[in-house]
C-alpha cells in the first residue's frame, strides 16, 4: 500500500523529511477496524513527532492521526462497526499513523462520521474536537448550559483561539456552555476568524493581557492555554480569577508552578492520546464524544474548521502542510484527500 514516512528526524525542507513509500497491508484483529483512508488533516503533533521521534534503524515512521474513511474489515472482537461504514477518528500516538492507504484503529476511539460532510471536511475535526471537549468537560469540568446556576456569569480565556483546537473549543463553549468566551489572535484575519467561531471578545496575545482585560472588566474563571504557555504564564496568572483553573496542551520549556500558589490556581494537562495510549477504563468515551460531535455537525451547530485543502495525500503536499504549521501562521485546519 502507498504511505508517507521518514527514517530520520530532519527539518521540513530536507529532501527526506517525508518520503513516498510502499508498505505491507495491515490486518485487522481484536478490537481493530481496517480503514481505507479517504482524507486526513495535519496537526502540530505531526510536526513535533517528525522533528523529535525517529523510528528504529531501517524502519519507517508513518505520521498522521486525523482520518476519515471506509471500514474494509473488522477484528473478531469488533461490535460497533461493519465493512462499508464511513468513520472518523484521531487514532493513537503509539501506533502507525494515518498517512497510508489502509490504517488500523481501535473501534473504541472511532465513530461514524457526520452524514452532512464529505471526507475532507470531516477530517479536520476529530483530534481537535476530542482535545477541546476533554479540556472543557473532563479537565476543567465546566458546567453545561443549565447544569449549575451558581456558575452562570463565568468566563474562559482561550489562548491561540484561531488554531485547530481553539477553533473547535470556541464553538463548543459557545454552543454547550453559558461561558463568556475571550479568544486571543494577533492578526486581523485570525481575529475575524475567532469571532466567526463564536467568541464574545477577541484580544491580542502580543499586547498586555492586563490592560485588555481591564477594558473588558472581566476576570476569567478558566484559561485554556493552547500555545506558548511559557511566554504567557505570568500574564495568565495576573488576569485569572483567584481559585481559577488553568489547562494546557503544549510543551513549555520551563514552567514555574509556584506562580499559581498565591491565587490557589489549579493546573490541568490535556492530552487526547491518553485514553488510547493506556487503554483506560473509559476509552469508549472517545467514541461517544465523536458521536456527539457528529450529531452537532449534522444539526448545524458545529462547523468544520477547514481553511486549506492541499490536494492528494503524498510527501510533497504533506511537507507543504508541515511547513505552514511550523510557520505559526496556520488558521483552522489543513486537509489532504486521496492517494
Amino acid at each position: 500500500m502507498k504511505a508517507i514516512g521518514y527514517q530520520k528526524c530532519n527539518p521540513i525542507d530536507h529532501p527526506e523529511a517525508l518520503v513516498d513509500i510502499s508498505l505491507p497491508e495491515p490486518v485487522a484483529q481484536g478490537h481493530d477496524i481496517l480503514v481505507e483512508v479517504k482524507a486526513v488533516s495535519v496537526n502540530p503533533v505531526d510536526t513535533k513527532v517528525r522533528r523529535g521521534v525517529a523510528p528504529p534503524e531501517g524502519e519507517w515512521k508513518v505520521l498522521g492521526w486525523d482520518a476519515t474513511g471506509i471500514v474494509r474489515a473488522v477484528g473478531a472482537d469488533v461490535t460497533l462497526f461493519k465493512p462499508g461504514d464511513r468513520v472518523w477518528y484521531a487514532g493513537s500516538i503509539a501506533r502507525a499513523g494515518t498517512n497510508s492507504e489502509l490504517h488500523l484503529v481501535d473501534e473504541r476511539i472511532a465513530a461514524k462520521m457526520p452524514a452532512s460532510l464529505d471526507f475532507a471536511a470531516a477530517a479536520a475535526l476529530p483530534l481537535t474536537s476530542l482535545t477541546a471537549w476533554e479540556m472543557l468537560f473532563d479537565r476543567l469540568e465546566i458546567a453545561r448550559k443549565g447544569e449549575d446556576s451558581k456558575r452562570r456569569g463565568q468566563s474562559i480565556l482561550i489562548i491561540g483561539a484561531a488554531g485547530g483546537v481553539g477553533s473547535v473549543m470556541t464553538q463548543l463553549a459557545r454552543q454547550l456552555t453559558d461561558l463568556t468566551i475571550i479568544g486571543t489572535a494577533s492578526r486581523p484575519e485570525t481575529q475575524e476568524w475567532v469571532k466567526e467561531m463564536g467568541a464574545h471578545h477577541v484580544i491580542d496575545h502580543k499586547a498586555s493581557f492586563a490592560e485588555q482585560f481591564k477594558k473588558l472588566d472581566i476576570q476569567p474563571d478558566y484559561v485554556a492555554s493552547l500555545t506558548h504557555t511559557d511566554q504567557h504564564i505570568e500574564s495568565i496568572v495576573e488576569v485569572i480569577k483567584p481559585q481559577g483553573k488553568l489547562s494546557l496542551i503544549d510543551d513549555p520549556q520551563s514552567f514555574d508552578i509556584k506562580l499559581l500558589k498565591r491565587k490557589s490556581l489549579s493546573l490541568h494537562w490535556e492530552l487526547m492520546f491518553t485514553r488510547p495510549l493506556f487503554t483506560t477504563e473509559d476509552i469508549l468515551e472517545q467514541h461517544h464524544i465523536l458521536t456527539r460531535v457528529a450529531e452537532m455537525v449534522d444539526a448545524k451547530t458545529l462547523r468544520t474548521t477547514v481553511t486549506e485543502h492541499y490536494g492528494v495525500i503524498n510527501a510533497q503536499n504533506l511537507k507543504r502542510a508541515h511547513a505552514l504549521i511550523e510557520s505559526g501562521k496556520a488558521r483552522g485546519k489543513i486537509v489532504l484527500e486521496g492517494f
